[in-house]
């Protein structure tokens, strides 16, 4: 079983080398093997979680070679976790970009674009959530940036490329920080494996491992956009094609908060930065809330409200308690799907009417019953509706840090119970506007262009401006069919419809059923975090399926 480990990371990169070779050819066999290879993802990473459950951690050197000089994989219950849910997501959203349409338009590029950018992401992904030092983590990090700066910047719009320029930028800053602390841990342990770093960083010096710990919470709470360093989240993400920022939203921030879970619980146990995360956590849930509460464009809301709940897992960490932590689980497992989920259905809306502004739609419940009912189940889940699995989470994470019975605790509890309220609020006002009242008038037309490559193109200011005053150009609003643009996925002109695709309705319904599995499992969920919880905090099995000690 331990052969199986680095499968979900070489299969994606092999395929990828294979469809760069095949080209814009063969677009059915190109989609064929997409989903093929995705779907063998998924089903590796089932069978890692459950033996990882019945055996313990599963560890394999790559070479041959013992740490700390070999690359280490390891996957114990958390990582198989991840990647069960995150494979399944992975695949739903490929599912649903197949429908949009975004990757059948691969031919009018020098070669495919979209399939191989997507699989290297999930590779990246998978590297992360396997990685058994921080070396290979770093990896995993910098195959994710190199993918998702393609992804974001699909189609070359001036939009996208200001918002994929901000995301680099903000994220080469924590790659530098982040090998400055590898370096750094080197220097003092002598390793950067995780196993041996548990050992030998207990000999550190108080305050360099401290300082340590700083250095990486720091990194990886730019990649989780905990605040305060997630001011470049909301005007990142909702620039991307639907699926792209689905997939961003939902997962990659939670590679961030899976970092932060492994290498509190693996490297600093009874870590002295407790109290500074739970600040944190409770200016997440605060401040992302708030901002959700004044946006009135569906991308920004459900953007805010992303940061907002990072709190929640951030709040688990630094309770530090196997309650607490795993709760966190739970919750990262829930949110993952949710808010992928919700934003596919932003997308949905988007190919439908044109627009995600909230005061140009309306009517949707009588007009679109089941995009209804697809918006609807995921956002009350992420409320935390009774017996939903956000609700399952946050009432782990409130009994916790009940028990904790700290100052900091105690206010985010209340933090938490009322962030719960608000997203609740946000929800039924984007629920009100969108679905509930009626379609203000001159609401949008099928056959509306959902967006223009020639956004802010160089040029008299004046004259741009006024021509954006007419046609919507650059203000990311639809313009009318007709108007000679060049835009969506691609460069590619993409129109509304009524009539939404079906693959596009099937992921989207796929992916609610995924989160309301949670709900009907949520007793062996809970018994299963737990008991990662449990193997994290414990350490000593991870240690022992590496060192072999």
């Amino acid at each position: 079983m331990n052969a199986l480990v680095p499968l979900p990371v070489l299969l994606p990169l092999c395929v990828t080398g294979l469809k760069l070779a095949i080209g814009p050819r063969l677009h059915r066999f190109q989609r064929f093997i997409s989903i093929a290879v995705l779907g063998a993802v998924l089903v590796l990473s089932v069978l890692l979680m459950v033996a990882a459950d019945r055996h313990g951690p599963l560890s394999v050197h790559l070479g041959d070679f013992a740490p700390p000089v070999g690359i280490t994989l390891v996957a114990d219950r958390l990582a198989g976790l991840m990647l069960t849910v995150s494979s399944a997501v992975t695949l739903l959203v490929l599912v649903y970009s197949l429908g949009q349409g975004m990757a059948d338009r691969d031919d009018q590029a020098p070669v495919g674009v979209f399939h191989p950018a997507y699989l290297i992401l999930v590779a990246g992904v998978s590297c992360t959530f396997l990685a058994g030092d921080l070396v290979n983590l770093y990896v995993g990090f910098e195959i994710m940036l190199v993918a998702s700066f393609v992804l974001l910047t699909i189609g070359g719009t001036a939009t996208r490329i200001r918002a994929g320029s901000t995301y680099v930028i903000i994220s080469l800053f924590s790659s530098v920080l982040f090998l400055v602390a590898i370096a750094m841990t080197y220097a003092v342990a002598g390793t950067v494996n995780f196993a041996q770093l548990a050992q030998r960083l207990q000999e550190v010096p108080l305050g360099v491992r401290t300082l340590l710990e700083a250095m990486l919470l720091t990194v990886f709470a730019i990649k989780a956009a905990v605040f305060p360093l997630a001011a470049w989240l909301p005007d990142s993400y909702p620039t991307a094609p639907a699926p792209v920022t689905a997939v961003f939203a939902g997962l990659l921030t939670k590679v961030g908060v899976y970092s932060m879970l492994r290498t509190q619980t693996l490297l600093f146990p009874g870590h002295r930065l407790g109290d500074l995360l739970m600040l944190a956590a409770l200016a997440s849930m605060a401040v992302g809330i708030l901002g959700a509460v004044a946006q009135t464009d569906l991308k920004r809301v459900l953007s805010f409200t992303l940061i907002s709940h990072i709190g929640y897992m951030v709040f688990g960490i630094a309770l530090a308690g196997r309650g607490s932590i795993g709760g966190a689980i739970v919750y990262v497992a829930h949110h993952i799907t949710v808010q992928t989920t919700l934003f596919l259905v932003a997308g949905l809306i988007e190919r439908r009417d044109g627009t995600t502004e909230l005061t140009r739609l309306g009517g949707l419940a009588r007009t679109a019953p089941l995009l209804a009912v697809l918006f609807f189940v995921p956002a009350m889940n992420l409320a935390g509706i009774p017996p939903l699995s956000g609700f399952i989470g946050k009432l782990g994470l409130m009994r916790a840090g009940v028990a904790d019975g700290g100052g900091w605790a105690w206010a985010l509890v209340a933090g938490s119970a009322a962030t719960s309220l608000l997203t609740l609020y946000v929800m039924a006002k984007v629920w009100n506007l969108a679905f509930w009242r009626d379609a203000p008038p001159g609401a949008e037309e099928e056959g509306v262009v959902l967006e223009s490559a020639e956004d802010d193109d160089t040029g008299d200011d004046t004259g741009d401006d006024e021509e954006e005053r007419h046609t919507g150009f650059g203000s990311g609003l639809p313009v009318p069919a007709g108007a000679v643009v060049s835009a969506g996925f691609l460069g590619q002109s993409i129109t509304t419809t009524k009539h939404l695709p079906w693959p596009m309705l099937v992921a989207t319904g796929a992916a609610v059923a995924l989160g309301l599995s949670y709900t009907v499992l949520g007793g062996p969920l809970t018994t299963f975090t737990q008991a990662a919880a449990t193997e994290l905090l414990a350490r000593t099995p991870y240690i022992e399926a590496v060192l072999g000690r």
